[in-house]
């Protein structure tokens, strides 16, 4: 199972999104939530959170085998150092590591540009009051989904 995670803030509130594969990049399910009040610090922290979400759903549903790509190198170090999770989460963070000791688990960086879904899935996650599932792809992802799926690069342009 391959795990897409993103999350998102807007200065006023920050969620994350996810989207389950399975090996032949197949929609499994996603999810988006609304992580709460919104700033710089609250969007690093739900970088660990929608990690952590994944891993529980992950486990929730028996899977033994689970790869995480993630566009935040902190949560990938984490996995490795989990003195870099702020201190209001190790505990959480510690009960996820200890889940993932009993996978097969890899988690590994992606960027931002290969992430077009799951940002979509973050921001749907605005409009949640949960952590809200969606067995079936949302139609507001799928032209990225299929995108993905062809394997079509997603550029992302700067203006200086």
């Amino acid at each position: 199972m391959i795990i897409y995670t993103d999350g998102s803030t807007n200065g006023n509130l920050s969620s994350c999104g996810g989207i389950f594969r399975d090996s032949n990049s197949k929609f499994i399910f996603c999810f988006g939530e609304n992580t709460g009040t919104g700033n710089s610090l609250h969007a690093e922290l739900s970088r660990a959170m929608r990690a952590m979400r994944a891993i529980e759903l992950a486990h929730s549903h028996q899977w033994s085998n689970l790869w995480l790509e993630a566009d935040s190198e902190l949560v990938i170090k984490a996995f490795k150092n989990s003195s870099l999770v702020p201190w209001n989460l190790r505990n959480k963070w510690l009960n996820c590591a200890h889940l993932t000791r009993r996978m097969n688990f890899l988690a590994t960086h992606i960027f931002r540009e290969g992430n077009e879904c799951t940002d979509s899935l973050a921001s749907l996650g605005f409009n949640t009051t949960h952590c809200t599932i969606w067995m079936n792809l949302p139609n507001s992802i799928r032209s990225f989904y299929v995108k993905n799926i062809l394997g079509l690069p997603n550029f992302r342009f700067k203006t200086f």
